[in-house]
């Protein structure tokens, strides 16, 4: 795979990962005429529940469901520039121009009108959009394995790009899919968020393992993946190196893990043989997926990996694929009990949703 890293008119990175043979030289210029970027992201700490939230009124005017022969994230073509300044690509890495966190915000006060109890921070960090093919017609789940190979490796040269980054305090790579998720832009495409903080979700995961390690001396995913594979009642596809299952306390109606056998807190700990594996496994859960309601899924996949600094020894990569779709025509809603109390009632009994899964 060759790595060609190049600017955007208004000086964001573009990053062109190649894995097509012969591919030539990434030598196009951005000839847009684009504004200044000028992010002001901040967090603030929420003093009731001690956890931070973005706060990112820039990202309103960001593009919208634009049509097809418009789209930013196409390849560039003669009298309409896009995004993506060459005629064509493999995978492609840009910094969002509508970020969420971003590395130059300013800085702000300590705290919200002089509130001590309610801190407030720049909302540094970094936010990247990946590009899996540059097809506009095609999906995640229509690469090949070999595509998806590269991306697993684009996610692992990226992660590690952004820990080095000052301020960054967790990588999170991720793709939503669908309109029914909120997806604005239909090219297949993921995003990947440098956090300046470690997530209310991760923070809770770590502290739960750390608990159970404490009490019974092994990690709770762990003992978790070996009872799923014992059981298989849940279990949607396996390998040599991951399992895909359902969870026994699923939250959303349709929800698949997908765990490596071993270890590790991160994509960059990944072996080349987990790469691999991992491409063709994922490919077959996708496959299900969308054979579900015979029809393109709308799902979130969410990458679980280890805080740059914090809590390496006791997490465990994971990948959570997820859809909103209860039914072929209805949707899950984050109702009153979710939203209000985050207590969450599934309408899907996992065994089944499961069941349904390794039939197709």
């Amino acid at each position: 795979m060759r790595r060609t890293s190049r600017r955007l008119a208004d000086g964001r990175e573009i990053i062109y990962f190649d894995d097509t043979p012969g591919t030539p030289e990434r030598v196009a210029v951005d000839t847009r005429d684009l504004p200044e970027q000028a992010p002001h992201s901040e967090v603030r700490r929420d003093p009731l529940t001690n956890e931070w939230v973005g706060i990112a009124a820039h990202r309103q005017t960001r593009t919208y469901k634009p049509p097809a022969d418009l789209c930013p994230l196409c390849p560039s073509s003669p009298g309409r520039p896009t995004e993506v300044p060459e005629s064509s690509y493999d995978v492609v890495v840009f910094e969002n121009r509508f970020p969420s966190f971003a590395e130059s915000v300013p800085d702000v006060p300590s705290t919200v009108d002089g509130m001590p109890m309610v801190a407030r921070a720049p909302g540094r960090g970094r936010c990247e959009v990946v590009c899996f093919t540059s097809d506009h017609n095609s999906s995640f789940g229509a690469l090949t394995p070999h595509r998806v190979r590269t991306v697993v490796d684009v996610w692992a040269d990226r992660t590690e790009a952004f820990a080095k980054l000052p301020g960054v305090e967790q990588v999170f790579p991720f793709e939503n899919r669908g309109e029914e998720i909120g997806v604005t832009l239909s090219h297949p495409h993921g995003q990947i968020y440098g956090y300046p903080f470690v997530t209310p979700k991760t923070s809770r995961m770590l502290e739960v393992a750390g608990q159970y390690l404490a009490a019974h001396g092994t990690h709770v995913l762990g003992d978790v993946l070996a009872a799923e594979r014992a059981a298989g009642s849940r279990v949607v596809a396996s390998s040599d190196h991951w399992t895909a299952f359902v969870p026994s306390a699923a939250r959303w109606p349709v929800e698949v893990h997908v765990v490596p056998h071993r270890q590790v807190p991160d994509l960059p700990a990944l072996s080349e043989v987990e790469r691999d594996d991992f491409a063709v496994i994922y490919l077959e859960v996708l496959r299900r997926l969308d054979g579900l309601y015979n029809k393109p899924l709308p799902y979130i996949a969410a990458w679980h990996q280890a805080p740059v600094r914090t809590g390496r020894d006791l997490a465990w990569l994971h990948l959570e694929v997820f859809s909103v779709l209860r039914t072929a025509d209805k949707l899950k809603y984050l109702a009153g009990s979710e939203s209000g109390m985050a207590v969450w009632i599934n309408d899907t009994a996992p065994e089944q949703v499961a069941e349904r899964l390794r039939a197709i």
